[in-house]
């Protein structure tokens, strides 16, 4: 592994912006933020792993980063993101990683073990069910009334013009700290910045030969998988049937929060990927 600190690395003529921090000899945590958030997600979670000895790089993912944010949908398809992860794992050298994510962070968690589990030493999944128990869950609970809202985010143009301006009371209307609220809206603002983010939810799903099949094949990654008990847009149903999805250690965590589990409880946040990163807890 290198030992200069990166600041960024680029893919397919994309850059993304890098924060590195802690050890550089210690085992190495990625961090993936989620809608509307940025690689400032972790800015509470970073200095306690750094505390623990890890090694923690955290990136703006593809449509936040400023040199990152191709127009179209397709450019935001499950493969291309993840390939991204494994461009950041690549540039810094690294053998396989801890992988942290939150919401479409969590997401990109559970594709990565799918089609690239050697990549992967442990996971720790914040919020995000598993792809297939969301689905599961969906004739059987109320996640599909939760889950309205991905349906309006797939209109072209009228969801930015809706959250233009309102993102800040939105998020904190949501529970999401002001000082973050804010930072996240202020970042949407930038060009093509909000559009970018939405296009996770318009090109998320759309079908790529590269993966096929992998929404099928069970985690072999142990995970730990921590969930808040308030989410407003991720219910308990799908939370539970996580388990089935995971053929290797496992650990659920049940949080008395809501959905923005990084910024409302980073103790716990880093005390549980610690744990997983050290193989306490299976």
């Amino acid at each position: 592994m290198p030992a200069d600190r990166i600041a960024s690395f680029t893919r397919s003529g994309l850059r993304f912006d890098v924060t590195d921090g802690g050890p550089l000899d210690g085992p190495v945590v990625v961090l993936l933020h989620g809608f509307p958030g940025s690689r400032q997600t972790w800015s509470s979670v970073a200095p306690l792993l750094h505390d623990a000895g890890l090694r923690t790089l955290a990136f703006d993912q593809r449509g936040y980063s400023r040199e990152a944010r191709p127009p179209r949908r397709s450019d935001y398809r499950a493969a291309e993101v993840s390939r991204d992860v494994l461009g950041l794992i690549d540039a810094v050298g690294a053998a396989p990683v801890h992988l942290v994510g939150h919401d479409w962070g969590g997401f990109v968690a559970w594709h990565l073990a799918a089609v690239a589990p050697a990549r992967l030493a442990s996971m720790t999944v914040l919020s995000t069910p598993h792809p297939r128990a969301m689905l599961a869950s969906l004739p059987r609970s109320a996640q599909l009334l939760r889950s309205a809202y991905m349906g309006f985010f797939q209109l072209p143009r009228l969801p930015e013009a809706a959250l233009r301006g309102r993102m800040t009371r939105m998020l904190e209307a949501s529970g999401l700290p002001a000082s973050h609220a804010t930072e996240y809206e202020r970042l949407l603002q930038e060009p093509g910045a909000l559009t970018g983010a939405l296009n996770w939810y318009r090109g998320m799903a759309l079908p790529d030969r590269r993966d096929r099949g992998a929404a099928g094949r069970p985690v072999r990654v142990p995970t730990t998988y921590v969930w808040g008990k308030r989410d407003f847009a991720l219910g308990r149903h799908a939370a539970e049937l996580t388990e089935r999805q995971v053929a290797a250690g496992y650990r659920f965590v049940e949080l008395d929060e809501t959905h923005w589990l990084p910024e409302l409880a980073p103790e716990r946040v880093a005390a549980e990927t610690i744990a997983r990163v050290r193989g306490a807890r299976g």
